[in-house]
């Protein structure tokens, strides 16, 4: 059986912590003992109060989550928010949490990647590379052009979204370079513009990304958990290719926080 730190490093060989950006924190959360035997790993997008509670129950004594649990200053620990419960019912019950972020956003197969397979992309590359396939975003093209409706479409259904942002249809005639981000990745549309893209699908775009880019690029705005929910078949994919049969646990407390009504 392999220990938490076998774990960890196998994740880490996937998504080294110095790919991570400067305002990140990637990494141990909580660390009762990493050199203990793996009893089994439970994987989720968020680490909630409801998530800690559910990996203890199953018997996990690693929680693997893509957005970092101490992410803003805890000045106190009292089991006021969200945050501070989480981690007094993680410390109690001897739970390691390992947060992998955006050292797995800007890893040569990550997030983004995993988005542009999902799409069924060709000749897919890192949109801003900042080293050899390490960086953020990703290009590619689709297998036989689309129209802004059959493509926006095609990604509610890829990615379980019930609803679509989008600018204005009519102001490209099809889509084929398609570049991309998952999670907040407004940043990106200058790149994807300048990369010749058709169409930029990311999440948390505000306003006037839509009024200042909306009509030289389509832009698809899904929501931030959507676009992220592949991240926990990553961490499945790098778990057991190192660990054969080794027990690792989808989340089933780890929901979409945003209800659309």
């Amino acid at each position: 059986m392999p220990s938490i730190r076998d774990i960890i490093s196998a994740v880490e060989a996937f998504a080294p912590r110095s790919l991570q950006e400067e305002y990140d924190n990637s990494g141990i959360q909580t660390a009762p003992d990493v050199d203990r035997a793996c009893t089994g790993v439970m994987l989720s997008v968020d680490v909630t109060p409801e998530v800690v509670d559910e990996a203890l129950a199953s018997g996990c004594n690693l929680l693997l989550a893509h957005h970092p649990l101490l992410f803003r200053g805890v000045k106190s620990l009292t089991g006021a928010t969200p945050v501070e419960s989480a981690l007094i019912k993680a410390v109690k019950g001897d739970l390691t949490i390992y947060c992998c972020h955006t050292s797995l956003d800007n890893a040569p197969a990550g997030v983004s990647a995993r988005m542009a397979s999902m799409l069924g992309l060709k000749d897919v590359r890192t949109l801003d590379e900042v080293g050899p396939d390490t960086g953020s975003g990703a290009i590619g093209v689709l297998e036989a052009p689309l129209s802004p409706r059959a493509f926006v479409d095609l990604v509610k259904e890829t990615f379980g979204s019930p609803v679509a942002r989008c600018s204005d249809p009519a102001a490209i005639a099809s889509i084929s370079r398609v570049a991309l981000c998952g999670g907040s990745g407004a940043f990106l549309i200058p790149k994807a513009v300048g990369a010749g893209a058709d169409a930029f699908l990311t999440s948390d775009m505000k306003y006037h990304d839509f009024t200042d880019w909306g009509g030289r690029i389509f832009l698809v705005d899904i929501g931030h958990h959507e676009s992220e929910n592949c991240t926990k078949d990553i961490f499945h994919h790098i778990i057991t290719e190192k660990f054969p049969n080794f027990a690792v646990r989808y989340s089933l407390k780890d929901t979409n926080p945003i209800n659309y009504l």
